[in-house]
């Protein structure tokens, strides 16, 4: 008996340290109060215990003195009043004992019945709070993604560029991130509304666009388009290099010579930069 309560003890102590385990305010002052409560039960019980095993070993020592006055009597003459009286003394004593026996042992039952009603009180309040720990990340995961996610178009709808040079700048920042569907949309909307060097810078970022998406014929006619509206200007360099370039992508070696041959005549004195690629390109495609 004694072992069951000590078990139903042990388990609170364990629902105690798991409410010291939750994140939630109140939880850990909870499983201490019951704890504390359920260990001074545990000191009441024991020593009822030990009452109810003092008084069965008195009642036993009286039913032991009972045998041993009965098996005397059975060789001696019969008792007279005095012994009676006092059998009926023992009697009336072991009567008193064994009820007090079932007062206590009721008590200990009364005692652990309340235990047990502590310990699934404080279950039911822990998974409770448990549950509304849980509810409310989740409320709150949701309602924070949700507030991010609708202000993103938003802010993304107010950032969009409009002008040529908006769209410009916009275009060359997505093809420094390789981002080049991005930069050939923003040069294509740029063209539509670009006048004098937007243009041409428009349309030298629509062939960038294109050779990095190894669209190389398209990326070699828009490069040479960029050479063609500003033929005089320093953008025109840098398009017969990319239109260089694109054609021994493809491997078309003879026109890129060609397209070589052309920057050479129409810019004998180009900067080191520009000369440095068509000498690659040069030992590349085989020129003379």
């Amino acid at each position: 008996m004694i072992r069951r309560f000590i078990r139903s003890v042990s388990a609170c102590g364990r629902i105690a340290v798991l409410g010291a385990m939750l994140p939630v305010a109140g939880v850990s002052a909870l499983s201490c109060t019951a704890y504390a409560q359920d260990a001074e039960m545990s000191r009441e019980g024991l020593a009822l215990h030990n009452q109810i095993l003092a008084l069965q070993q008195q009642v036993s020592a009286l039913k032991q003195q009972m045998a041993s006055s009965g098996e005397s009597g059975s060789t001696l003459a019969p008792p007279s009043s005095t012994p009676a009286t006092s059998s009926s003394g023992s009697n009336d004593l072991t009567a008193q004992l064994l009820d007090r026996v079932s007062t206590l042992e009721q008590q200990q039952r009364d005692m652990r019945g309340e235990l047990d009603q502590q310990v699934n009180s404080l279950q039911q309040q822990v998974a409770t709070l448990s549950k509304q720990l849980a509810d409310a990340q989740f409320a709150a995961q949701n309602s924070g993604g949700g507030s991010v996610s609708a202000a993103a178009p938003a802010k993304t709808a107010e950032a969009a560029p409009s002008t040529p040079d908006a769209l410009l700048a916009a275009g060359k920042a997505a093809l420094q991130k390789r981002d080049y569907t991005t930069a050939h949309d923003n040069a294509e909307a740029a063209l539509k509304n670009a006048r004098g060097s937007f243009k041409v810078d428009a349309q030298f970022l629509l062939a960038q666009s294109l050779a990095g998406q190894k669209q190389f014929r398209q990326s070699a006619i828009a490069y040479y388009d960029a050479y063609r509206q500003s033929p005089k200007s320093a953008r025109a360099p840098d398009a017969l290099l990319g239109v260089t370039a694109s054609l021994l992508a493809m491997g078309d070696k003879k026109p890129a010579c060609q397209a070589l041959a052309k920057l050479k005549q129409e810019f004998p004195s180009p900067a080191e930069r520009v000369s440095h690629a068509a000498a690659i390109y040069t030992a590349r495609g085989g020129c003379s």
